[in-house]
């Protein structure tokens, strides 16, 4: 899952680059990116990983995460402070690993891969689910209430903590 490597004297070190994708890149995507990139500090490994978000459309391009989502956040700890922008098809070039909230977005993503190969970096985040196993999607909590972000988040959680235990041990 890792491509980019960067030559440092002898030494060859790979970087996992991961972006998260939602359908407006203002609540799950964001906050995907949030958490990952806390875990990731926690964990000591920050230049071992490059990670970003994005969405399926343009609508909220520029934007700060939902407000709800940046409350619900920060009240376990997180900074959602990224800007929403759009996936691109050249986005498939820059990054190893695509996580995809639901199966809409992983169908979005997939129709723009420029080659067979394009296709195999795009999963499921909740395939990563540990606690929550038998959940398929992250739903969108962008209409509901505080108990829908949180549950978003809970599942983001799970998703990202075993994702990165899983580049971290290969």
């Amino acid at each position: 899952m890792t491509n980019n490597m960067e030559n440092s004297g002898n030494k060859q070190k790979m970087q996992h680059r991961i972006l998260f994708i939602c359908l407006g890149n203002i609540c799950r995507s964001p906050a995907a990116e949030g958490v990952m990139r806390r875990m990731v500090e926690q964990a000591g490994r920050t230049e071992d990983f490059y990670i970003d978000s994005a969405g399926i459309g343009n609508w909220h391009a520029g934007e700060l995460p939902d407000r709800r989502m940046r409350r619900r956040g920060a009240l376990r700890g997180y900074d959602f402070s990224s800007r929403a922008r759009q996936f691109t098809p050249a986005d498939f070039g820059r990054f190893d690993l695509i996580c995809v909230m639901d199966r809409g977005n992983l169908h979005d993503i997939v129709k723009q891969q420029r080659c067979p190969s394009d296709a195999k970096k795009v999963v499921m985040l909740t395939d990563f689910l540990q606690r929550y196993r038998g959940t398929t999607e992250i739903p969108d909590p962008y209409y509901g209430d505080d108990a829908d972000f949180d549950w978003a988040l809970d599942l983001i959680e799970d998703a990202c903590a075993q994702l990165l235990k899983n580049l971290t041990s290969e």
